[in-house]
């Protein structure tokens, strides 16, 4: 039962450890073969060197080799997992960084805003070019789990150009149950639940434990001072809307135009330290963090023994299409009526079971009007950014920044354009869609103080209407 499981962008060292760690510590699996794959020869080794390491020191027959060659990596694999981070910090930096000298201050940055829309376009060629890989080298039916953000932009583009079985994967519903049994002093184990929405933004339509509907303690809970103080953003979005989300403060927060629009709402709702909201969260620790360990293996402070798995879907996945074992998890896909209140087409996250017939998404039906809608509003930049990246479209580019609820409630039209061509330049080395374009100034427009608006001839029927405003400024006047 040995498969072959390709692991791209294995640079990620701590994250590709984490899965290695997982898929080994499952008996079906024991005996796999990695083949890593990394343009970072440096990192690549690491993790290349480690994996050995847990083979020797836990006894276990697999196989681990490494390349920079995505091609050999793919070829005959069974699975090809996703990790990448095209441009990694040096390109981060420009995602959080300009967008914060034009006022657009985020928190985490990779899946909306200008980073995340920034980051798919770095991402969705790439993804696009690894779903041909599979196509022509993989064996048939195998699957991508892909990890990398902006996910819903990510996979939205990947239903529209591939018929590679995929699934985007991230672990937002798990760690929030892992809050939620907390606060309600139950065993995460026995909570019942279904979500239905966008990655990091998926709604819990159904909270129990035992029979019991969790909402009316876990609203009761979110009035006290104590509780609304640790998920402020997410607090308040679920007091208005009615239903806890799956994403925590700061993350939420660059979502929805309430919280981070100017330093009266960052002041109110986005003081809390680190992913509490503060500026630049993630990009800053991850920036120590390699830093830190530019001169030095991280790996040597890991421990090569393999224990319980993490919470990570990856291996759960795996081991389910190998033995047949069915296996329930959140599953990033393109929705194909699951959700019949957000477009077909765009990527939902729903429950999805797999077993040896591989993936089978299930359907949620509507979402309450609410949630559908304010989905609906991220749906519409993932929708462009894909478009965008596929297309090499500069002006798509433009429209999906302007159409981000964060960036537009804080700056124009014409500022989202600057601000989106002085990214395209920063960002232009990890870009070649859009090799040889560049953005449309728009100059603003100098009006004479003795300029008048043109009289242009009405329908008879609008005429009253322009008669009404002319009386009401007579009369103001």
């Amino acid at each position: 039962m040995s498969k072959k499981i390709a692991m791209i962008g294995a640079g990620s060292v701590v994250f590709c450890k984490t899965l290695m760690s997982d898929i080994l510590a499952t008996p079906a699996l024991a005996d796999s073969e990695f083949a890593l794959m990394s343009p970072t020869e440096s990192k690549l080794r690491r993790m290349e060197a480690f994996g050995n390491r847990m083979l020797a020191d836990n006894d276990l027959p697999g196989k681990v080799w490494a390349t920079t060659n995505r091609q050999e990596a793919i070829r005959d694999a069974d699975f090809v997992v996703v990790m990448i981070q095209v441009g990694g910090f040096e390109a981060y930096g420009a995602d959080y960084e300009i967008p914060l000298k034009y006022g657009v201050d985020q928190c985490i940055g990779d899946t909306l805003g200008p980073g995340g829309i920034f980051r798919g376009q770095r991402h969705i060629p790439v993804l696009v070019d690894i779903a041909k890989d599979m196509e022509a080298l993989a064996k048939p039916g195998a699957i991508m789990l892909q990890y990398a953000n902006p996910m819903a932009a990510n996979c939205l583009a990947l239903g529209k150009v591939s018929n590679v079985p995929f699934v985007g994967l991230c672990h937002g519903v798990q760690t929030t149950l892992d809050l939620i049994a907390g606060y309600c002093n139950v065993p995460k184990e026995e909570i019942t639940y279904i979500c239905g929405g966008v990655n990091h933004m998926d709604w819990f339509l159904r909270l129990e434990h035992q029979g019991r509907d969790l909402y009316p303690q876990l609203r009761e809970l979110f009035e006290r001072p104590e509780y609304y103080k640790n998920e402020k953003v997410r607090g308040e979005v679920f007091r208005h809307f009615g239903y806890f989300m799956t994403e925590s403060t700061g993350h939420l927060s660059e979502y929805v135009p309430y919280f981070r629009k100017n330093r009266k709402e960052l002041d109110l709702y986005c003081d809390e330290p680190a992913f509490g909201g503060e500026s630049g969260a993630y990009y800053k620790w991850g920036k120590t963090m390699a830093e830190k360990y530019a001169a030095v293996d991280p790996l040597q402070f890991e421990s090569s023994a393999i224990e319980s798995r993490s919470v990570e879907y990856c291996s759960y996945i795996l081991e389910a299409v190998t033995t047949g074992k069915p296996f329930r998890f959140m599953g990033n896909v393109r929705n194909d009526g699951y959700i019949t209140n957000l477009p077909d087409g765009c990527c939902v996250e729903v429950t999805t079971f797999a077993d040896d017939t591989g993936l089978r998404p299930t359907v949620v039906g509507a979402l309450p009007l609410q949630c559908a809608a304010l989905c609906q509003t991220n749906i519409n930049v993932q929708t462009l950014c894909a478009e965008a990246a596929l297309k090499g479209d500069v002006e798509h580019l433009v429209h999906a920044m302007a159409l981000d609820p964060l960036t537009s409630a804080v700056l124009t039209l014409k500022e989202i354009r600057e601000m989106t061509a002085e990214m395209l330049e920063a960002l232009r080395p990890y870009l070649p869609q859009f090799a040889g374009k560049s953005v449309r100034p728009t100059p603003t427009i100098f009006i004479p103080a003795d300029v008048t608006p043109i009289d242009v001839p009405l329908d008879p029927a609008l005429a009253i209407g322009k008669r009404f405003g002319t009386l009401i400024n007579q009369k103001t006047e």
